[in-house]
């Protein structure tokens, strides 16, 4: 393994990606169905893990795919915040 390699990364390359969409789907859903500061905690984590993922990838991602997952992680901080006030 190179020195710039995460093992975090190198386990979750290997995760079926149905299993990623998947949980992510069930955590966004908890998220919106929890109340309150509740679901908006939970969508916050959410978030700061895609910040995470999408700092890790940004490099190698073309524009077009930057721009997507920019405005979907605005829109998702967006909702967190209005269920939390």
């Amino acid at each position: 393994m190179q020195r710039t390699q995460s093992v975090v990364l190198t386990r979750l390359a290997r995760v079926n990606p149905i299993v990623v969409l998947l949980a992510t789907v069930a955590v966004t859903l908890v998220g919106l169905l929890a109340p309150g500061i509740v679901g908006g905690a939970v969508l916050l984590a959410l978030a700061a893990g895609l910040v995470w993922l999408l700092r890790l990838t940004w490099p190698v991602q073309p524009a077009a795919t930057r721009l997507f997952r920019l405005l979907m992680l605005v829109l998702l901080v967006t909702v967190a915040l209005v269920k939390i006030l």
